[in-house]
Protein backbone atom coordinates (compact mmCIF):
# COMPACT_ATOMS: atom_id res chain seq x y z
CA UNK A 1 0.00 0.00 0.00
CA UNK A 2 1.65 3.27 -1.08
CA UNK A 3 1.64 5.65 1.72
CA UNK A 4 -0.54 8.96 1.81
CA UNK A 5 0.68 12.12 2.15
CA UNK A 6 0.14 15.83 1.34
CA UNK A 7 3.62 16.16 -0.59
CA UNK A 8 2.81 16.03 -4.60
CA UNK A 9 4.56 12.92 -5.40
CA UNK A 10 5.16 11.30 -8.56
CA UNK A 11 6.47 7.59 -9.74
CA UNK A 12 8.30 8.17 -13.42
CA UNK A 13 11.75 9.04 -12.96
CA UNK A 14 14.04 11.55 -14.62
CA UNK A 15 15.46 8.95 -16.21
CA UNK A 16 12.54 7.77 -18.34
CA UNK A 17 11.81 11.50 -18.97
CA UNK A 18 15.25 11.75 -20.21
CA UNK A 19 14.79 8.80 -22.75
CA UNK A 20 11.22 10.00 -23.82
CA UNK A 21 12.56 13.66 -24.27
CA UNK A 22 15.52 11.90 -26.12
CA UNK A 23 13.06 10.27 -28.39
CA UNK A 24 11.36 12.92 -29.07
CA UNK A 25 14.03 15.47 -29.92
CA UNK A 26 14.24 14.62 -33.83
CA UNK A 27 10.35 15.00 -33.74
CA UNK A 28 10.53 18.37 -31.77
CA UNK A 29 13.08 19.80 -34.40
CA UNK A 30 10.88 18.77 -37.66
CA UNK A 31 7.91 20.78 -35.64
CA UNK A 32 9.61 23.53 -35.46
CA UNK A 33 10.76 23.46 -39.11
CA UNK A 34 8.31 22.75 -40.94
CA UNK A 35 5.47 24.61 -38.20
CA UNK A 36 7.48 27.84 -37.63
CA UNK A 37 3.49 29.95 -37.19
CA UNK A 38 2.64 33.43 -38.23
CA UNK A 39 5.97 35.25 -39.92
CA UNK A 40 4.52 38.32 -37.91
CA UNK A 41 4.93 40.53 -41.20
CA UNK A 42 1.90 42.20 -42.66
CA UNK A 43 -0.06 40.57 -45.07
CA UNK A 44 -1.30 42.87 -48.29
CA UNK A 45 -4.87 42.44 -49.01
CA UNK A 46 -4.34 41.96 -52.54
CA UNK A 47 -2.09 41.52 -55.49
CA UNK A 48 -2.12 43.49 -58.55
CA UNK A 49 -1.11 42.00 -61.82
CA UNK A 50 0.32 44.05 -64.58
CA UNK A 51 1.74 43.09 -67.66
CA UNK A 52 5.12 43.85 -67.39
CA UNK A 53 4.67 46.14 -71.12
CA UNK A 54 2.47 48.32 -69.52
CA UNK A 55 3.97 48.79 -66.06
CA UNK A 56 5.69 52.16 -65.62
CA UNK A 57 6.42 55.10 -62.85
CA UNK A 58 3.19 55.92 -62.97
CA UNK A 59 1.50 52.33 -62.86
CA UNK A 60 0.03 52.76 -58.88
CA UNK A 61 -0.61 55.97 -59.02
CA UNK A 62 -2.77 55.43 -62.22
CA UNK A 63 -4.77 52.63 -60.67
CA UNK A 64 -5.46 54.68 -57.73
CA UNK A 65 -6.69 57.71 -60.16
CA UNK A 66 -8.98 55.36 -62.21
CA UNK A 67 -10.28 53.88 -58.96
CA UNK A 68 -11.27 56.91 -57.45
CA UNK A 69 -13.19 58.08 -60.90
CA UNK A 70 -14.89 54.62 -60.86
CA UNK A 71 -16.17 55.83 -57.43
CA UNK A 72 -16.63 59.47 -58.39
CA UNK A 73 -18.70 58.42 -61.58
CA UNK A 74 -20.91 55.21 -60.36
CA UNK A 75 -20.52 55.77 -56.36
CA UNK A 76 -20.55 59.28 -56.07
CA UNK A 77 -21.06 59.00 -52.15
CA UNK A 78 -21.54 56.62 -49.42
CA UNK A 79 -25.48 56.19 -49.83
CA UNK A 80 -24.60 54.69 -53.64
CA UNK A 81 -22.03 52.66 -53.09
CA UNK A 82 -23.96 51.27 -50.12
CA UNK A 83 -27.33 50.35 -52.10
CA UNK A 84 -25.28 48.84 -54.84
CA UNK A 85 -23.33 46.38 -52.73
CA UNK A 86 -25.74 46.27 -49.66
CA UNK A 87 -23.62 47.05 -47.08
CA UNK A 88 -25.27 48.06 -43.52
CA UNK A 89 -26.13 51.93 -43.79
CA UNK A 90 -24.35 52.34 -40.37
CA UNK A 91 -20.91 50.93 -41.58
CA UNK A 92 -21.45 53.05 -45.03
CA UNK A 93 -20.17 55.91 -44.40
CA UNK A 94 -16.94 55.17 -42.51
CA UNK A 95 -16.31 52.32 -44.65
CA UNK A 96 -17.14 55.04 -47.71
CA UNK A 97 -14.53 57.41 -46.25
CA UNK A 98 -11.51 55.13 -45.75
CA UNK A 99 -11.79 53.55 -49.46
CA UNK A 100 -11.28 56.96 -50.73
CA UNK A 101 -8.90 57.93 -48.42
CA UNK A 102 -6.89 54.43 -49.00
CA UNK A 103 -7.27 55.02 -53.19
CA UNK A 104 -5.47 58.14 -52.74
CA UNK A 105 -2.80 57.53 -50.22
CA UNK A 106 -2.08 53.58 -50.97
CA UNK A 107 -4.18 51.97 -53.88
CA UNK A 108 -1.64 49.37 -54.32
CA UNK A 109 -0.49 46.86 -51.21
CA UNK A 110 1.19 44.44 -53.37
CA UNK A 111 2.28 44.72 -57.26
CA UNK A 112 3.18 41.81 -59.27
CA UNK A 113 4.96 42.97 -62.68
CA UNK A 114 3.90 39.92 -64.85
CA UNK A 115 6.34 38.15 -67.36
CA UNK A 116 4.01 35.11 -67.93
CA UNK A 117 0.33 35.06 -68.84
CA UNK A 118 -0.20 38.24 -68.74
CA UNK A 119 2.69 39.08 -70.55
CA UNK A 120 3.00 35.83 -73.29
CA UNK A 121 5.68 34.81 -75.67
CA UNK A 122 7.91 37.86 -77.17
CA UNK A 123 11.33 38.16 -78.60
CA UNK A 124 14.05 37.67 -76.04
CA UNK A 125 15.62 40.93 -76.80
CA UNK A 126 12.29 42.60 -75.69
CA UNK A 127 11.80 40.91 -72.85
CA UNK A 128 15.51 41.45 -71.89
CA UNK A 129 14.99 45.01 -71.77
CA UNK A 130 11.78 44.70 -70.06
CA UNK A 131 12.81 43.11 -67.22
CA UNK A 132 15.87 44.97 -66.24
CA UNK A 133 13.44 48.16 -66.63
CA UNK A 134 11.26 46.68 -63.96
CA UNK A 135 13.46 46.44 -61.85
CA UNK A 136 14.49 50.10 -62.18
CA UNK A 137 11.45 51.18 -61.73
CA UNK A 138 10.46 49.04 -59.15
CA UNK A 139 13.89 50.46 -57.03
CA UNK A 140 13.04 54.17 -58.31
CA UNK A 141 9.78 53.51 -56.70
CA UNK A 142 11.31 52.21 -53.45
CA UNK A 143 13.85 55.20 -53.01
CA UNK A 144 11.09 58.05 -53.65
CA UNK A 145 8.81 56.47 -51.56
CA UNK A 146 6.50 55.77 -53.99
CA UNK A 147 6.46 51.71 -53.96
CA UNK A 148 3.40 49.60 -52.67
CA UNK A 149 4.55 47.67 -49.70
CA UNK A 150 5.16 44.60 -51.68
CA UNK A 151 6.34 44.47 -55.33
CA UNK A 152 8.26 41.91 -57.63
CA UNK A 153 7.78 39.59 -60.59
CA UNK A 154 5.74 36.96 -61.65
CA UNK A 155 8.33 35.18 -64.51
CA UNK A 156 7.30 32.38 -66.63
CA UNK A 157 7.19 28.58 -65.16
CA UNK A 158 10.04 26.15 -65.08
CA UNK A 159 8.95 24.08 -67.66
CA UNK A 160 11.04 23.02 -70.38
CA UNK A 161 9.95 25.12 -73.47
CA UNK A 162 10.26 28.48 -71.35
CA UNK A 163 12.43 27.04 -68.55
CA UNK A 164 15.62 28.91 -69.94
CA UNK A 165 13.57 31.89 -70.66
CA UNK A 166 12.32 32.27 -67.35
CA UNK A 167 15.66 31.74 -65.65
CA UNK A 168 17.11 34.78 -67.42
CA UNK A 169 14.11 36.87 -66.66
CA UNK A 170 14.23 36.01 -62.95
CA UNK A 171 18.11 36.54 -63.27
CA UNK A 172 17.99 39.86 -65.45
CA UNK A 173 15.66 41.43 -62.78
CA UNK A 174 17.07 40.69 -59.27
CA UNK A 175 20.91 41.76 -60.54
CA UNK A 176 19.01 44.38 -62.42
CA UNK A 177 17.35 45.37 -59.04
CA UNK A 178 20.39 44.44 -56.81
CA UNK A 179 23.00 46.85 -58.72
CA UNK A 180 19.77 49.56 -58.49
CA UNK A 181 19.64 49.40 -54.63
CA UNK A 182 23.38 49.38 -54.38
CA UNK A 183 24.18 45.88 -53.49
CA UNK A 184 21.02 45.86 -51.01
CA UNK A 185 17.51 44.04 -52.31
CA UNK A 186 14.28 45.97 -51.22
CA UNK A 187 12.58 44.35 -47.92
CA UNK A 188 9.07 44.45 -49.89
CA UNK A 189 10.56 41.90 -52.76
CA UNK A 190 7.87 38.87 -53.44
CA UNK A 191 8.51 36.65 -56.69
CA UNK A 192 5.92 34.13 -57.57
CA UNK A 193 6.62 31.04 -59.39
CA UNK A 194 4.06 30.08 -62.16
CA UNK A 195 2.31 26.75 -63.00
CA UNK A 196 4.10 24.43 -60.72
CA UNK A 197 3.06 20.50 -61.43
CA UNK A 198 5.79 18.83 -59.24
CA UNK A 199 7.76 19.47 -56.25
CA UNK A 200 11.01 18.92 -57.71
CA UNK A 201 10.05 22.66 -59.69
CA UNK A 202 10.11 23.88 -56.14
CA UNK A 203 12.91 22.65 -55.26
CA UNK A 204 14.92 24.24 -59.08
CA UNK A 205 13.65 27.43 -57.49
CA UNK A 206 14.90 27.33 -54.40
CA UNK A 207 17.97 26.78 -55.85
CA UNK A 208 18.01 29.81 -58.34
CA UNK A 209 17.22 31.54 -55.26
CA UNK A 210 20.45 29.82 -53.61
CA UNK A 211 22.82 30.65 -56.27
CA UNK A 212 21.93 33.86 -56.80
CA UNK A 213 22.42 34.88 -52.88
CA UNK A 214 25.63 32.83 -53.45
CA UNK A 215 27.00 34.87 -56.34
CA UNK A 216 26.10 38.41 -54.84
CA UNK A 217 27.62 37.45 -50.96
CA UNK A 218 23.80 37.64 -49.48
CA UNK A 219 22.54 36.11 -46.67
CA UNK A 220 21.33 32.19 -46.89
CA UNK A 221 16.88 32.50 -47.74
CA UNK A 222 17.00 36.11 -47.95
CA UNK A 223 14.91 35.39 -51.09
CA UNK A 224 11.47 33.77 -51.10
CA UNK A 225 9.21 33.09 -53.24
CA UNK A 226 5.28 31.93 -53.86
CA UNK A 227 3.77 29.07 -55.50
CA UNK A 228 0.95 29.44 -57.98
CA UNK A 229 -1.34 26.63 -57.47
CA UNK A 230 -2.88 26.50 -60.85
CA UNK A 231 -2.94 23.08 -62.20
CA UNK A 232 -4.25 19.85 -60.73
CA UNK A 233 -0.88 18.08 -60.09
CA UNK A 234 0.00 20.60 -57.63
CA UNK A 235 -2.88 19.11 -55.23
CA UNK A 236 -3.14 15.56 -56.32
CA UNK A 237 -0.09 14.12 -57.46
CA UNK A 238 -0.09 11.04 -60.36
CA UNK A 239 1.05 9.08 -57.46
CA UNK A 240 -2.48 9.91 -55.92
CA UNK A 241 -0.76 11.60 -52.97
CA UNK A 242 -1.70 15.28 -51.87
CA UNK A 243 1.33 17.68 -53.55
CA UNK A 244 0.88 20.95 -51.57
CA UNK A 245 2.99 20.05 -48.26
CA UNK A 246 5.65 18.24 -50.82
CA UNK A 247 5.52 21.71 -52.95
CA UNK A 248 6.05 23.71 -49.14
CA UNK A 249 8.93 21.48 -48.11
CA UNK A 250 10.56 21.46 -51.12
CA UNK A 251 11.27 25.59 -51.04
CA UNK A 252 13.50 24.78 -48.44
CA UNK A 253 11.74 27.30 -46.36
CA UNK A 254 11.78 29.75 -49.11
CA UNK A 255 8.06 29.84 -49.47
CA UNK A 256 5.94 32.69 -48.46
CA UNK A 257 2.91 32.33 -50.03
CA UNK A 258 0.04 30.01 -52.28
CA UNK A 259 -1.64 31.46 -54.79
CA UNK A 260 -4.94 29.80 -56.51
CA UNK A 261 -5.10 30.53 -60.06
CA UNK A 262 -8.96 30.52 -60.69
CA UNK A 263 -8.94 30.23 -64.59
CA UNK A 264 -5.87 27.66 -65.21
CA UNK A 265 -7.21 25.37 -62.39
CA UNK A 266 -10.68 25.79 -63.64
CA UNK A 267 -9.91 24.91 -66.93
CA UNK A 268 -7.26 22.07 -65.77
CA UNK A 269 -10.31 20.37 -64.52
CA UNK A 270 -12.93 20.50 -67.31
CA UNK A 271 -15.29 23.37 -66.14
CA UNK A 272 -16.47 25.81 -68.94
CA UNK A 273 -15.67 29.18 -69.07
CA UNK A 274 -19.07 30.79 -68.08
CA UNK A 275 -18.51 28.75 -64.44
CA UNK A 276 -15.25 29.35 -63.93
CA UNK A 277 -15.04 31.49 -60.38
CA UNK A 278 -13.43 31.62 -56.99
CA UNK A 279 -16.06 30.54 -55.51
CA UNK A 280 -16.63 27.24 -57.61
CA UNK A 281 -16.82 23.59 -56.38
CA UNK A 282 -13.19 22.68 -57.67
CA UNK A 283 -12.09 25.97 -56.55
CA UNK A 284 -13.18 25.43 -52.35
CA UNK A 285 -11.49 22.01 -52.71
CA UNK A 286 -8.62 23.14 -54.09
CA UNK A 287 -8.45 26.23 -51.45
CA UNK A 288 -9.51 23.55 -48.80
CA UNK A 289 -6.27 21.34 -49.42
CA UNK A 290 -4.06 24.56 -49.55
CA UNK A 291 -5.34 25.87 -46.42
CA UNK A 292 -4.76 22.72 -44.75
CA UNK A 293 -0.95 22.18 -46.39
CA UNK A 294 -0.10 25.71 -44.88
CA UNK A 295 -1.18 25.80 -41.32
CA UNK A 296 1.07 26.99 -39.32
CA UNK A 297 4.20 26.95 -41.72
CA UNK A 298 4.34 30.78 -41.87
CA UNK A 299 3.21 30.03 -45.52
CA UNK A 300 0.41 32.45 -46.92
CA UNK A 301 -3.08 32.04 -48.63
CA UNK A 302 -4.32 33.85 -51.78
CA UNK A 303 -7.36 33.64 -53.00
CA UNK A 304 -7.85 34.27 -56.89
CA UNK A 305 -9.34 36.63 -59.27
CA UNK A 306 -12.66 37.42 -60.98
CA UNK A 307 -12.54 38.00 -64.41
CA UNK A 308 -15.91 40.13 -64.65
CA UNK A 309 -14.31 43.83 -65.16
CA UNK A 310 -16.55 46.65 -63.62
CA UNK A 311 -16.40 48.84 -67.26
CA UNK A 312 -19.49 50.51 -68.99
CA UNK A 313 -22.48 52.42 -67.56
CA UNK A 314 -23.43 52.68 -63.80
CA UNK A 315 -25.85 49.42 -63.85
CA UNK A 316 -23.35 47.02 -65.36
CA UNK A 317 -20.55 48.61 -63.18
CA UNK A 318 -23.08 48.44 -59.92
CA UNK A 319 -23.11 44.59 -61.12
CA UNK A 320 -19.52 43.86 -61.54
CA UNK A 321 -19.07 45.73 -58.52
CA UNK A 322 -21.69 43.16 -56.32
CA UNK A 323 -20.14 40.25 -57.89
CA UNK A 324 -16.37 41.28 -57.19
CA UNK A 325 -17.93 42.66 -53.48
CA UNK A 326 -19.10 38.91 -52.68
CA UNK A 327 -16.72 36.92 -54.13
CA UNK A 328 -14.11 39.19 -51.69
CA UNK A 329 -16.00 38.91 -48.47
CA UNK A 330 -16.44 35.23 -48.90
CA UNK A 331 -13.04 34.73 -49.34
CA UNK A 332 -12.57 36.98 -46.38
CA UNK A 333 -15.33 34.52 -43.95
CA UNK A 334 -13.03 31.42 -45.38
CA UNK A 335 -9.90 32.53 -44.06
CA UNK A 336 -8.36 33.85 -47.58
CA UNK A 337 -7.20 37.11 -46.62
CA UNK A 338 -5.50 38.01 -50.29
CA UNK A 339 -6.83 38.09 -53.44
CA UNK A 340 -5.78 39.15 -56.85
CA UNK A 341 -7.21 42.26 -58.09
CA UNK A 342 -6.34 42.58 -62.72
CA UNK A 343 -8.29 46.33 -62.80
CA UNK A 344 -8.36 49.57 -60.94
CA UNK A 345 -12.36 48.96 -61.13
CA UNK A 346 -12.09 46.20 -58.63
CA UNK A 347 -10.11 48.39 -56.05
CA UNK A 348 -12.85 50.15 -55.15
CA UNK A 349 -14.46 46.99 -54.12
CA UNK A 350 -11.84 45.17 -52.71
CA UNK A 351 -11.27 47.91 -49.88
CA UNK A 352 -14.88 48.01 -49.63
CA UNK A 353 -15.35 44.18 -48.88
CA UNK A 354 -12.22 44.35 -46.21
CA UNK A 355 -13.01 47.33 -44.54
CA UNK A 356 -16.26 46.62 -44.23
CA UNK A 357 -15.66 42.76 -42.80
CA UNK A 358 -13.20 44.12 -40.48
CA UNK A 359 -15.48 46.91 -39.37
CA UNK A 360 -18.16 45.01 -38.54
CA UNK A 361 -16.78 42.18 -36.48
CA UNK A 362 -14.64 45.26 -34.44
CA UNK A 363 -16.76 45.63 -31.28
CA UNK A 364 -17.72 42.10 -31.01
CA UNK A 365 -13.47 41.00 -31.52
CA UNK A 366 -12.18 43.41 -29.45
CA UNK A 367 -15.21 42.54 -26.49
CA UNK A 368 -14.17 38.48 -26.31
CA UNK A 369 -9.95 39.42 -26.34
CA UNK A 370 -11.19 41.68 -23.52
CA UNK A 371 -13.00 39.46 -21.83
CA UNK A 372 -9.96 36.53 -22.37
CA UNK A 373 -7.41 38.73 -21.38
CA UNK A 374 -9.67 39.27 -18.09
CA UNK A 375 -9.82 36.02 -17.60
CA UNK A 376 -5.71 35.38 -17.58
CA UNK A 377 -6.00 38.15 -15.14
CA UNK A 378 -8.14 36.45 -13.17
CA UNK A 379 -11.55 38.22 -13.77
CA UNK A 380 -14.46 36.14 -14.73
CA UNK A 381 -16.68 36.80 -17.61
CA UNK A 382 -20.02 38.36 -17.39
CA UNK A 383 -23.69 37.79 -18.60
CA UNK A 384 -23.70 35.76 -22.08
CA UNK A 385 -19.88 35.99 -22.30
CA UNK A 386 -18.32 34.04 -24.43
CA UNK A 387 -15.71 31.12 -23.11
CA UNK A 388 -12.68 31.81 -25.29
CA UNK A 389 -9.63 28.95 -25.77
CA UNK A 390 -6.14 30.42 -26.73
CA UNK A 391 -6.35 29.34 -29.88
CA UNK A 392 -9.17 31.16 -30.78
CA UNK A 393 -7.73 34.36 -29.03
CA UNK A 394 -4.88 34.01 -31.40
CA UNK A 395 -7.54 34.38 -33.85
CA UNK A 396 -9.24 37.44 -32.66
CA UNK A 397 -6.04 38.89 -31.93
CA UNK A 398 -4.76 38.06 -35.74
CA UNK A 399 -8.29 39.23 -37.03
CA UNK A 400 -7.48 43.15 -35.07
CA UNK A 401 -4.27 42.64 -36.07
CA UNK A 402 -5.32 42.58 -39.90
CA UNK A 403 -7.74 44.95 -39.88
CA UNK A 404 -4.41 47.92 -38.35
CA UNK A 405 -2.52 46.54 -40.87
CA UNK A 406 -5.09 47.26 -43.87
CA UNK A 407 -6.45 50.81 -42.52
CA UNK A 408 -9.64 49.39 -41.87
CA UNK A 409 -9.27 50.23 -38.01
CA UNK A 410 -7.45 52.61 -36.11
CA UNK A 411 -4.92 51.61 -33.80
CA UNK A 412 -6.68 53.99 -30.95
CA UNK A 413 -10.26 52.29 -31.83
CA UNK A 414 -8.99 48.82 -30.66
CA UNK A 415 -6.59 50.09 -27.82
CA UNK A 416 -9.58 52.16 -26.39
CA UNK A 417 -12.08 49.20 -26.54
CA UNK A 418 -9.39 46.42 -24.97
CA UNK A 419 -6.56 47.99 -23.63
CA UNK A 420 -4.42 46.10 -25.54
CA UNK A 421 -1.30 47.57 -27.75
CA UNK A 422 0.08 46.61 -30.90
CA UNK A 423 2.79 44.62 -28.68
CA UNK A 424 0.50 42.97 -26.61
CA UNK A 425 -2.18 42.07 -29.74
CA UNK A 426 1.31 40.61 -31.16
CA UNK A 427 1.72 38.50 -28.33
CA UNK A 428 -1.87 37.32 -28.14
CA UNK A 429 -1.87 36.42 -31.97
CA UNK A 430 1.43 34.09 -31.34
CA UNK A 431 3.76 36.99 -33.76
CA UNK A 432 7.10 37.42 -33.00
CA UNK A 433 8.15 41.06 -31.38
CA UNK A 434 8.32 43.45 -33.29
CA UNK A 435 12.28 44.45 -34.04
Amino acid sequence: MVAQDDSAATSIGAPVRARIAAALAPVDAELARRYPGDPGTRQPVHTVYVPADAFGARTVREWGRQALDALDAHAPDAGVLAAALGLPAGAASEVYDRVRAKLAREPVEDLRVDFEDGYGPRPDDEEDAAAVAAARLVAEAVADGGAPPYAGIRAKCLEAPVRDRAIRTLDLFLTALLRAGGGALPDGLVLTLPKVTYPEQVSAMAALLGEFERVHGLPAGRLGFEIQIETTQAILGADGRATVARMIDAAGGRATGLHYGTFDYSAACGVSAAHQSMDHPVADHAKAVMQVAAAGTGVRLSDGSTNVLPVGGTAQVHAAWRLHYGLVRRSLARAYYQGWDMHPGHLPTRYAAVYAFYREGLDAACARLTAYAGRLGGAGGGAGAVLDEPATARALSGYLLRGLDCGAVDEAEVTDRTGLGRTELDALAGRPPRG
